[in-house]
């Protein structure tokens, strides 16, 4: 099973990845780690990147297509993956549909934890002080959550169309958001 996790920033996505991750044996590949790790084991491509993002550019959707097809084409994570922070764009998607295509696989899932502005300001300055995060403020916590919307909705209908889109409201417990993705998992 390989599945799409969605989410606007403090909307408890990687609660919820975990979860899944834990539960049920995948593998979650998250870009931006993937892009840090290239960057920490001084690969060719993490020196690329390094460079690209020194001059304050960002990564291409080219390169982050050579990492994404590392992560399909090895039989280590053959329909085990959740993507975290992937596919960004619609081009994005296309591009992970032939990867996927290529390699003999599919997307099962996709969630989107549904969570209103009014909730993520809550939640960001609700967090203590340990785990205040350096752009946890209201005004960036407005502007990554439109930002989110703004980019991610072209890929939510995407992903509509192709009838493997489930909502899943953000705003309750981990407990009871927990058990609908896993009843959800479970009729796949």
């Amino acid at each position: 099973m390989n599945l799409i996790i969605f989410g606007p920033p403090g909307a408890g996505k990687g609660t919820q990845a975990d979860f899944i991750v834990n539960k049920y044996d995948l593998y979650q590949l998250s870009t931006g780690e993937v892009l840090r790790n290239e960057i920490k084991n001084k690969t060719d491509l993490g020196n690329e990147i390094s460079s690209i993002i020194n001059s304050g550019s960002l990564v291409s959707d080219n390169i982050v297509k050579k990492l994404v097809e590392i992560f399909i084409s090895d039989k280590r994570y053959k329909d085990r993956l959740i993507f975290d922070g992937y596919p960004r764009n619609l081009i994005q998607a296309e591009t992970l549909q032939e990867l996927l295509n290529k390699y003999g696989q599919k997307i099962d899932l996709v969630l989107k934890l549904s969570v209103s502005l009014e909730t993520i300001k809550k939640r960001i300055l609700e967090r203590s002080t340990l785990e205040k995060r350096a752009d946890d403020s209201e005004q960036i916590a407005i502007k990554r959550y439109k930002t989110y919307e703004k980019s991610t909705e072209p890929v939510i209908e995407y992903y509509k169309k192709l009838n493997l889109l489930k909502v899943i409201d953000g705003e309750r417990p981990i407990e009871l958001i927990n058990k609908e993705i896993s009843d959800i998992i479970s009729l796949i």
